[in-house]
């Protein structure tokens, strides 16, 4: 596969050989409409690579991100003997919950 230069477009055989790669079976057609395609957002890409950024700071993301968390704060809770008192089963003042596992030794 020859590597095409920024101005030379993606050819067909450059395409069938990275749909083999991708272990794509592509019929000629395909080929043909995804050549288009693939040629058309190497173009793009093309533009956006020609922008002037010798000014913009690196970044990792396009946003700044913020925390939507809200602070860790203790706040009051039930008494026990009330929650345990809705549960189905308690014992030692915990939930009773069948057991799922076995022994494990």
């Amino acid at each position: 596969m020859s590597t095409p230069s920024p101005k030379e477009p993606l050819g067909r055989q450059d395409l069938a050989h990275l749909a083999r790669l991708a272990r794509l079976a592509l019929s000629d057609d395909e080929l043909d409409h995804f050549a288009g395609q693939l040629s058309a957002v190497l173009d793009a890409v093309a533009q956006v690579g020609k922008a002037d950024t010798a000014d913009v700071a690196p970044m990792t993301h396009a946003v700044p991100l913020t925390n939507v968390t809200r602070p860790d704060v203790v706040t009051p809770s039930l008494p026990r003997d009330v929650v345990l008192a809705g549960a189905p089963a308690a014992e030692d003042d915990r939930f009773r919950v069948p057991q799922i596992l076995g022994d494990e030794e």
